[in-house]
């Protein structure tokens, strides 16, 4: 897995030499978890009706797992490998479900009226990973929170309007229809994946958007201790390249899809080397 691919859970720091050793297990299971249940929506022939039940019984083995209940052998992989990560570290159950909830919503809603439709599904399909992760460097406070689930949100958004060339031939529009509407467009215009100048507007609007999240939670690479933060960095500067990256093709992303190249590694490198603690930081550590 790449260290920072912009793809469906794959900013995880699975087996990274910068992932902190000791949580190399339990971040792996958490991965493992979220990405069994990502290919249960999205991958295969199944129909949706199928895609739907296979996650209800993923669900119902996640809860028989966490209640030491007997579970099904169709994941047993899986779970044997969760379960005692889930008892050591006290992992919060509802994040967990949040993520399989987000990849239910996957099966049946493929559009969104507003920005804060879409929030809602981020806050289930990508704030529970960072949630989970920061549980796992026993980070609890409500800033680091904050900042964590902003980090996520822009990585899923991001997500979104690098992937549009692959989600249209899905039926999904992650466009807002009120951000569609301000460049007079609707849903449909942009499910016929035309470029034009108003689709890049709304692009452009977007992209903006999950910069100025990503930019609101960049000061938690400070704040978490070590190799972890390092991994952060690098996560963030991941993001924000890949959104350089759209820029540079003038948010031509309907038609066309930017992807991270090995090039990259050394400008995000530099600037993960670069991002100075915000002032506000340097008075807590003072206090």
């Amino acid at each position: 897995m790449p260290l920072v691919s912009i793809e469906h859970y794959e900013n995880f720091p699975v087996a990274s030499w910068l992932c902190p050793p000791p949580l190399r297990p339990a971040v792996a299971a958490i991965y493992w978890f979220a990405r069994t249940a990502d290919d249960l929506a999205d991958e295969g022939d199944a129909s949706a009706s199928e895609r739907m039940q296979d996650l209800r019984d993923y669900r119902a083995d996640l809860y028989a797992m966490a209640a030491g209940q007997a579970r099904s052998a169709r994941w047993a992989g899986v779970f044997a490998a969760l379960a005692p990560i889930y008892r050591q570290h006290a992992l919060p159950l509802q994040l967990l479900d949040d993520l399989l909830d987000a990849f239910m919503q996957d099966l049946h809603k493929t559009r969104y009226a507003d920005r804060l439709e879409l929030l809602d599904y981020c806050r289930r399909s990508a704030n529970p990973v960072g949630r989970l992760l920061l549980h796992l460097y026993g980070i609890n406070d409500a800033e680091a929170l904050r900042r964590s689930d902003a980090i996520c949100t822009s990585l899923q958004l991001i997500n979104f309007w690098q992937d549009p060339s692959r989600d249209i031939p899905n039926g999904r529009c992650y466009a807002p229809a009120g951000d569609l509407a301000r460049q007079g467009m609707n849903t449909e215009d942009w499910l016929r994946g035309q470029d034009s100048a108003d689709s890049r507007a709304v692009l452009a609007e977007l992209c903006s958007w999950a910069r100025e999240l990503m930019e609101a939670g960049a000061p938690l690479v400070h704040q978490i201790p070590g190799r972890a933060g390092w991994e952060l960095r690098l996560v963030v500067q991941g993001g924000l390249r890949i959104l350089e990256k759209i820029a540079a093709m003038d948010f031509a992303t309907l038609q066309q899809r930017p992807a991270l190249r090995s090039l990259d590694s050394l400008p995000m490198l530099w600037r993960a080397l670069r991002m100075r603690r915000p002032q506000s930081l340097l008075l807590e550590a003072r206090s």
